[in-house]
């Protein structure tokens, strides 16, 4: 049984920066992918930025680009996600998310049905 637990949320003013985590346990025979997500009140889960396995890639929403950077740690089984110059529309509940398949194609890389395992959520506040 896969679980991924992240932490790391809360409330900053604009500008300021937050630094989430994901702690994954559990077996998985494999696993291609993992993303983060956010999803407002009354709006349709999203993605943030997403990392292949071995971190040979990664990919961002382009609202996010230039702001956030996603990376892991094998060693801790760890996601994280950099946050910086947050404004007031990255508020939101931030999910971890896991691709646990052997390929991920490149295509729909933010298609929450593609992920296999998801986290409680953190929440992630930015007043302005």
């Amino acid at each position: 049984q896969v679980q991924l637990v992240e932490s790391g949320g809360g409330s900053v003013q604009a500008g300021g920066s937050l630094r989430l985590s994901c702690a994954a346990s559990g077996y998985t025979y494999s696993r291609c992918r993992m993303a983060w997500f956010r999803q407002a009140p009354g709006k349709e889960r999203e993605g943030v930025a997403g990392i292949y396995t071995g971190g040979r890639s990664t990919f961002y929403a382009d609202s996010v680009k230039g702001r956030f950077t996603i990376s892991q740690d094998n060693a801790k089984n760890t996601l994280y996600l950099q946050m910086n110059n947050l404004k007031p529309e990255d508020t939101a509940m931030y999910y971890c998310a896991a691709s646990d398949r052997v390929h991920c194609s490149e295509q729909y890389q933010f298609r929450p049905s593609l992920y296999d395992s998801w986290g409680q959520g953190t929440q992630v506040t930015v007043s302005s």
